[in-house]
């Protein structure tokens, strides 16, 4: 959904530039097991720095704290982080437990990263160690129950809110019973930030949330801000990088400790697009643009993938709403572009495709649900079917945005080019909403995904004005607007 107008400010133009990625697995030898074991790789490489990431395993008695150092390169120096308080002295770096994450038990593990400068390689670092003790060295044979194993799956959550995955055309939890995502969009973490305004838009404190599930909610859907997470250097510091990360965090902890399901999604990007439609003419992160961009997109997903992989509560939403189309007057070009990316017609940057985002998060390990919506602002998904990415985690679905001002708004259009995918994979409208500050139009849509046992989420959950906005509510304490009302009614009706 486009935002109401706000004040933007100007952003210093950025001079990083991604060249590539890689990933490097400290590897133990075979038939033995580590006290520890770290798995260390560069996500994002630019010409003066990189992002960086560990994932520690214990594998002997439970800690309560815990420590990590490792020695980088001449030239490196650690410039921020999150998961961890990060220092560096010379060129020993060490990661510590933070006050929420210090428990670490027998098999469990913890994930960190990192920003920093470089002048020269990123080469591996030649040892870790956890507490004094080396990490990645042989102790003894490997137990065959050990549960390290690296074939478990992953946690399923803190039983708060379910851990969902694909059957079919249904999404289910871990007791394989059918779940809906039902629910509201809480915007401001794509906008506040690079806007140099903070990084919430009103407050997002636990009685704020507990309102949205007051509302029965099960689901909140979190636009986000790839510059704000990656910490690149036009975003103030205080809404950037860690601050971001660590806000990011807690907001979802407290969605969680709800029962509800935390849907993080990339709203805003980089890449400069001044075509038909463009939003704004910024290279920056300011605004919607047409497709995501392969010099940081597919660093941020790797980042927020790493952060959450353990948890598959959590779910993705790839991008917020494509328009290739706009930008080309080729259909199939444009679903060409918004699977494979690359050089597309009327874009003036290098596009991340769907797959190369998918791509993205299944190579960190992560298993959580992936979003993934069509074009038209998401609200075409007429060949969806034709080019949906391949998923190896078999753990993808649909999204689908409408609007009373879209295209496909009518039964009609639902019923030919919905229902053929809703048959074959779950189909979530991440979005639902009208500009009238009323709620006949929303009516129309939930009925139709209610009795096709579909998922739906309201836009938005901020104070703003129904008509321009639209909003669902007048205060964070959940009192409705009118149009909010129909969504409230909606949801109680069904959950109460």
């Amino acid at each position: 959904m486009r935002h109401p107008p706000r004040s933007v400010l100007l952003a210093v133009t950025g001079t990083l530039a991604l060249v590539g990625s890689m990933m490097v697995t400290a590897v133990t030898a075979s038939g033995a097991a580590p006290a520890c074991t770290v798995e260390y790789s560069v996500t994002g490489q630019w010409d003066a720095g990189f992002q960086g990431a560990v994932k520690i395993t214990n594998n002997t008695a439970a800690v309560s704290s815990w420590s990590l150092t490792f020695d980088l390169g001449d030239g490196q120096k650690v410039s921020q982080g999150w998961n961890a308080k990060w220092s560096q002295s010379g060129r020993t770096v060490t990661a510590a437990n933070e006050s929420y994450n210090g428990q670490l038990g027998t098999g469990a593990s913890v994930s960190a990263g990192f920003i920093a400068s470089s002048t020269g390689s990123t080469a591996v670092p030649a040892s870790f160690k956890l507490n004094g003790t080396t990490c990645n060295t042989d102790t003894g044979p490997t137990d065959p129950t050990d549960p390290t194993d690296p074939t478990d799956p992953p946690d399923t959550g803190d039983g708060t809110a379910p851990a969902l995955r694909v059957s079919g055309n249904k999404l289910v939890d871990a007791g394989g019973n059918t779940r809906r995502l039902l629910g509201v969009n809480r915007s401001g973490g794509e906008f506040m930030c690079v806007q140099g305004r903070g990084i919430w838009d009103g407050p997002v404190d636990d009685a704020s949330v507990k309102a949205i599930a007051d509302w029965k909610a099960n689901t909140v859907r979190i636009p986000l801000n790839e510059e704000c997470w990656l910490g690149l250097s036009n975003i103030q510091a205080q809404y950037a990088g860690a601050n971001y990360v660590a806000a990011v965090k807690d907001l979802v902890a407290k969605v969680k400790a709800h029962g509800m399901t935390p849907l993080l999604e990339l709203h805003w990007s980089y890449g400069q697009y001044t075509g038909n439609s463009a939003g704004c003419s910024d290279v920056h992160a300011s605004c919607q643009k047409p497709m995501p961009d392969m010099r940081y997109a597919p660093s941020f997903w790797t980042s927020v993938a790493n952060t959450f992989k353990d948890d598959t509560t959590v779910a993705f939403d790839l991008f917020n709403e494509p328009y290739p189309d706009r930008a080309t007057s080729t259909v199939t070009q444009a679903w060409q572009c918004w699977r494979d990316g690359g050089t597309c017609p009327g874009i003036g940057y290098e596009v991340a495709g769907m797959q190369d985002l998918v791509d993205a998060i299944r190579g960190t390990g992560a298993r959580n649900l992936i979003l993934a919506g069509g074009l038209a602002y998401s609200n075409d998904l007429s060949q969806w079917l034709t080019y949906r990415p391949t998923d190896p985690a078999g753990n993808l679905a649909a999204a689908w945005h409408v609007y009373n001002f879209n295209t496909c708004s009518n039964e009609s259009c639902w019923n030919s080019t919905l229902a053929p995918v809703a048959a074959q994979v779950p189909l979530v409208a991440g979005e639902i909403g009208e500009n009238t500050c009323s709620h006949g139009f929303v009516d129309q849509v939930m009925k139709w995904f209610d009795d096709r046992g579909l998922s739906y989420l309201g836009w938005t959950w901020n104070t703003w004005d129904c008509g321009s906005g639209p909003s669902l509510i007048t205060g964070y304490d959940g009192t409705p607007t009118a149009y909010g009302v129909g969504l409230r009614d909606r949801l109680r009706a069904l959950n109460g």
